[in-house]
């Protein structure tokens, strides 16, 4: 364990190493909710429910 590491982090990397050795892929392919709206994991941009992609950079969701 690196000193730079926080506690709350050493769980994610042991389950994105999980599941990266089952060939999942670990990024973030859906959106993330901020209260009501819909937040763009790529640029932080938010939108309403019914978007179905980033106005701001273009990002969709994959299927």
């Amino acid at each position: 364990m690196g000193m730079a590491t926080s506690p709350n982090d050493a769980g994610d990397d042991v389950i994105d190493q999980f599941l990266s050795d089952r060939g999942h892929a670990v990024e973030r392919v859906g959106w993330e909710q901020e209260y009501n709206k819909k937040q763009c994991p790529d640029c932080g941009g938010l939108h309403d429910t019914a978007a179905s992609s980033c106005t701001v950079c273009g990002w969709e969701p994959t299927l």
